[in-house]
């Protein structure tokens, strides 16, 4: 019989058992391995059971092993010391707190959104990467101590759980998740009812949400739930699945996080007397709306719509993760301006003026759609992709935002991704790295909480300078900031000490646990199709802990080419069969739920797998979570990655297997494009240049991956030295570990964002007091209305520096142009010789920019004279231009308006004509 109602019975603990309570609410016990070691003997036999889960497992256990645990002298002495650890991490000063004793600037807090957060299993909300990514970013904040609030949606039914049919098509199953049974509490008021955060909607009704938060480390995060009583039917649903239902449901969703999310985190900060935030970080576009929230707060304190704009973005960093405009959230703007119109959202906010922010009136926009990407970079000062390769793609993608500059120019740096090694590196290596490190110092390098090991250059270096520095205070700064970071962090040299006999015992040892892993989930998914245990002995036979093991694991859309192995079928079959050197695979992935290409991919590596003559070699995971990804990892060898090259964003699973020494075998996209070095793995040749369709570029870049694994991949492998180890790959393996390592961990990249976005956003939201911001405004408004008469007049080069159309290397120009600036002043502007290496085009590349100065006076038709020197540097074809920017200090860039002045066809003879010079 099914239940009438549900609720959950708590355990009362003995009081010397208290302490559990504490340990299981806190998330760090997800990446804290004495934490796990303790609850795993508190029940040995349930912690498998409970997948890991502290909070189930002290719902399941005994009355009568409470009792005997609280007897136990030897448990009580471990559980004291782990929670005095947890105290001592908790409370002590981290890297954070030392740079704030330095006198270093830094915000007092940072909100950040995103729409999914992986933090463990047991909190099953994330999809894929860009939740592991937002779970990662919390840890390693609380690991530096860095003062962030998270702020998400706690969706009931998480994202999905996949099993497959028979015959191989992807099956959906959405467990209903029960808030009191996960690690999770209730915000509350001081009078004990339930904080509720409260949503207009058209027609009078009203979103109601409760606030749910986990506390992971020192990072509280706010996960708001609309499946309360004072909902009806339908809004009690808005938070029912990640990525589920139509327009109008996401835009509810989004306007939640965004909105509502806002009002949680003012919320604790009034209950729990945390810092208010300065700095609030959108992590991609679906949180964008809370900018416009934070408009209203402002104008409600008396501040103009435009001065609360400027405040608002002063204060906001922007992260974009989609490399093509289809992935970014798009809705009708008239679906929109419903929600926000009288009777919806953000009263005494223009409905005009927040479709202005968000709709697509660019060259190639649609001006009827609504771009929640689009919002997210025009609400925030700051902006970034999420490696170096996609912040270049961004620059291009995003380039009609700012009409007049070239891609280069464009105001949107890059933040490479990291990962949390604490979570993703196995116990196994993890106690390696002790040995070598000891155990506080591996804690710290794996943390990249060492100062010098993953920053460099101090935090004041970035966030005491010029407010625009982390955008690029000149234009083309945004992508040369990117060479501005960090330095490169330490390499974990003690590793080279390691004797090849103990990393290649530890690899082996790893890959046997991924094949008793693979077997247990392999039986399961058999039983989950229909299969009789007389079926499936073969089972036994899956996998070797001696064959090369290759891991492909990821969400399936089609650019990431689930299937590229498959190209060829008969020469896969020949690797994986190989009498010498055969290889072994490993796949897993989900495909949304209403990708039916995606599901296709599925099926056809599925029956692949299931032939029975290769079944042994080749296996089909379902159900990919981090529970699967913690174990499959460490036990690869290789980690397989064949995007469509530039899709991939940044694509952190191979940084995962790179930690527990795995090799990478990867499209050069992503991460990979800027840290491939031959010491790490191999570089699939792309044939983005020469394919001229999809078709052909597959069947060349799997032909180059077959040939990658036959000649080089599996001969180095089983290549072995005299004493029977593979002495070549275990010097890749080292090598990956020592230098590698340190490059990838999200503390490098917290770090980065702390020193390069988070430090200046914070100190620009503080020097926009209201009058400033008011200034500010009223200065974008004028420059604006008069910037149609600024225009590039005569530009004069110095006659006796070329020569013939040529000058000497080392040489300087002299120049001097005539600008009109109708009613602006020389204070308003920059004006810029902008110089480089020409094109057959004119084209200049590789820019530098050289400012010229006012010489005094007006020039002819009320025109001001500059002038300046431009050193000649480099050789070969060289040209220069002369431009405009608006100029004003409290600006990111000086592309951060999109205006730009430069000679135009009217000027005539005026222009310059000397592009194109030769040097020699």
């Amino acid at each position: 019989m099914k239940a009438i109602r549900r609720f959950t019975v708590r355990p009362v603990l003995p009081e010397p058992l208290q302490p559990l309570s504490d340990l299981a609410r806190n998330l760090r016990w997800s990446w804290h391995t004495e934490t796990q070691r303790l609850f795993q003997a508190a029940d040995p036999e349930g912690w498998r059971p409970a997948d890991a889960d502290p909070v189930r497992l002290l719902g399941a256990v005994s009355a009568g092993r409470l009792t005997e645990l609280g007897a136990d002298q030897h448990f009580l002495r471990r559980l004291t010391e782990v929670s005095e650890d947890l105290r001592a991490y908790l409370d002590g000063p981290r890297w954070y707190q030392d740079q704030l004793a330095k006198g270093t600037e830094l915000p007092a807090a940072v909100a950040y959104f995103s729409p999914e957060f992986g933090v463990t299993a047991a909190l099953p909300q994330y999809s894929g990467g860009l939740g592991i990514l937002a779970g990662d970013h919390l840890k390693a904040a609380s690991d530096l101590g860095v003062p962030l609030i998270g702020v998400g949606l706690l969706y009931r039914h998480g994202y999905f759980r996949q099993s497959l049919s028979r015959d191989g098509w992807q099956q959906e199953h959405y467990p209903v998740l029960d808030p009191h049974e996960l690690p999770l509490t209730l915000l509350r008021e001081t009078d004990g009812t339930p904080s509720r955060v409260v949503l207009a909607l058209p027609g009078g009704r009203s979103l109601y949400a409760s606030v749910w938060q986990a506390q992971v480390g020192r990072v509280p995060l706010l996960l708001l739930d609309s499946d309360v009583e004072e909902n009806a039917p339908g809004e009690r649903e808005v938070t029912d699945r990640l990525y589920g239902g139509g327009s109008d449901h996401r835009l509810l969703q989004e306007m939640l996080l965004g909105i509502g999310g806002v009002r949680a985190v003012r919320t604790y900060c009034r209950l729990t007397g945390h810092p208010g935030p300065e700095v609030f970080h959108t992590n991609e576009g679906h949180a964008g709306f809370l900018g416009l929230e934070r408009i209203r707060e402002l104008t409600e304190t008396g501040l103009g719509f435009d001065a609360a704009l400027e405040t608002v973005r002063a204060g906001a960093v922007f992260t974009t993760h989609t490399p093509v405009p289809a992935g970014m959230d798009r809705f009708e703007s008239q679906l929109v301006a419903r929600h926000f119109a009288d009777d919806g959202e953000l009263p005494g906010v223009d409905v005009e003026r927040i479709l202005d922010l968000g709709t697509e009136t660019y060259p190639g926009g649609e001006p009827g759609l609504f771009n929640m990407a689009v919002m997210g970079l025009r609400l925030a000062q700051r902006a970034n992709g999420v490696s170096t390769l996609h912040g270049a793609v961004s620059r291009e993608m995003f380039s009609g935002l700012w009409p007049g500059f070239d891609a280069t120019e464009v105001p949107i740096t890059s933040v490479t991704n990291g990962v949390h090694a604490p979570t993703w590196v196995a116990p196994e290596v993890l106690g390696l790295g002790a040995r070598m490190f000891g155990a506080e110092r591996a804690d710290k390098a794996l943390a990249g909480a060492e100062v010098g090991d993953a920053g460099g250059a101090e935090v004041g270096d970035a966030g005491g300078a010029e407010v625009g520095d982390a955008g690029g205070a000149e234009v083309g700064g945004a992508a040369g900031a990117d060479l501005a970071r960090p330095g490169t962090p330490r390499r974990w040299d003690a590793v080279t000490t390691v004797p090849d006999r103990e990393i290649w015992d530890l690899r082996r040892a790893l890959r046997g646990q991924l094949v008793t892993e693979v077997r247990k989930r392999l039986y399961a998914s058999w039983r989950r199709r229909g299969a009789g245990t007389a079926e499936l002995g073969w089972i036994d036979g899956v996998l070797d802990p001696d064959v090369l093991t290759i891991g492909f694991a990821r969400r399936v859309p089609s650019y990431k080419r689930l299937t590229l192995m498959l190209h060829d079928p008969d020469r896969l079959r020949a690797l994986l069969l190989h009498p010498t050197r055969p290889v072994q695979i490993v796949v897993a992935g989900k495909a949304h739920p209403a990708d039916d290409g995606g599901k296709r991919l599925i099926q056809e590596l599925v029956r692949f797998a299931d032939d029975p003559r290769v079944r042994h070699r080749v296996v089909f995971l379902p159900d990919y979570g981090m529970g699967m990804a913690q174990k499959l990892y460490p036990g690869c060898d290789v980690w397989l990655n064949n995007p469509l090259r530039p899709l991939e964003a940044c694509g952190t699973s191979g940084m995962k297997a790179a930690l527990n020494g795995c090799l990478n075998l990867s499209v050069r996209d992503g991460w990979w494009d800027e840290w491939f070095e031959p010491d790490f793995g191999w570089a699939i040749p792309t044939a983005d240049g020469s394919a001229t369709d999809e078709e052909r570029r597959d069947e060349l870049e799997a032909g180059a991956l077959y040939a990658l694994l036959e000649d080089r991949v599996a001969p180095r492998f089983y290549d072995r030295g005299a004493e029977g180890l593979p002495e070549r790959w275990i010097e890749m393996v080292r090598r990956t570990l020592v230098t590698l390592g340190p490059k990838v961990l999200a503390g490098r990249m917290v770090r980065e964002y702390v020193e390069r976005l988070y430090a200046p956003a914070a100190l620009a939201r503080r020097q926009l007091t209201p009058a400033a911001a008011r200034e500010l405004a009223d200065w974008k408004a004028k420059v604006r209305a008069a910037w149609p008469q600024v225009a590039v007049g005569h530009v004069e080069a110095s006659a006796d520096t070329v020569v013939g159309g040529s000058a000497e290397l080392g040489s300087t120009l002299a120049l001097r142009v005539r600008i009109a600036l109708g009613v602006l002043d020389p204070d308003d502007v920059e004006v810029q010789a902008v110089a480089g290496r020409v094109d057959t085009s004119d084209a200049i590349a590789e820019a530098q920019t050289y400012p010229l100065k006012p010489a005094g006076g007006h020039g002819l038709e009320d025109r001001r004279l500059y002038e300046g020197p431009l050193a000649l540097d480099r050789t070969g074809p060289y040209g220069y231009t002369v431009r405009v920017l608006p100029s004003h200090p409290l600006l990111a860039s000086g592309a951060e308006l999109g205006l730009v002045a430069v000679p135009g066809e009217t000027t005539g003879k005026d222009t310059a004509g000397d592009a194109g010079v030769l040097l020699r």
